[in-house]
């Protein structure tokens, strides 16, 4: 395969693939060729780029300023040779371009991983509780006393069940 460089004969030994917007891009370059663009220099091809596919740092540089971190001096084009920031400000500073960037990796900013069996278990039963016990309550106010010596014998089920499930 030949080096995709138009005025460039030499056979391509290095190959990028870039996937944009669903569409996969591919580029072979020879070694002289990739050594020009930077592909093969660590310090110059933009770790960020390799991390969060080819061009998505351009993010950072969307505004066409350069941002740069008030208490340690990152600036925009550090995080992109890096991959990371430079202390916990930056993540305020640089907050709108990671916020695009993170979009772009996970489809998302908020986490909506998976919780551990046992613990989802233990949510629900304190979810469950809290509604019966608000429950409780109104039919106190209201002076439903059936209703409320039912949802009592039903929290205590519910904590007896909650205590052996526990192992107490």
């Amino acid at each position: 395969m030949k080096c995709c460089q138009s005025d460039c004969e030499n056979e391509a030994t290095v190959h990028l693939t870039e996937i944009v917007n669903g569409e996969m891009k591919k580029i072979d370059l020879c070694e002289e060729c990739a050594k020009e663009k930077g592909v093969t220099d660590p310090q110059g091809f933009a770790l960020a780029d390799l991390l969060l596919g080819l061009g998505a740092s351009s993010e950072m540089d969307a505004a066409g300023i350069e941002i740069e971190c008030p208490t340690c001096g990152f600036t925009q084009a550090d995080f992109k040779k890096t991959g990371r920031l430079g202390c916990s400000t930056c993540y305020t500073v640089f907050a709108e371009p990671l916020e695009g960037m993170l979009k772009q990796m996970h489809k998302g900013t908020q986490h909506v991983g998976k919780v551990p069996k046992a613990l989802r278990a233990k949510m629900d039963i304190t979810r469950q509780r809290d509604h019966i016990s608000e429950q409780l309550q109104k039919a106190i106010d209201t002076e439903n006393y059936e209703e409320a010596a039912r949802l009592r014998d039903q929290l205590k089920e519910l904590e007896g069940s909650s205590s052996m499930k526990e192992g107490k």
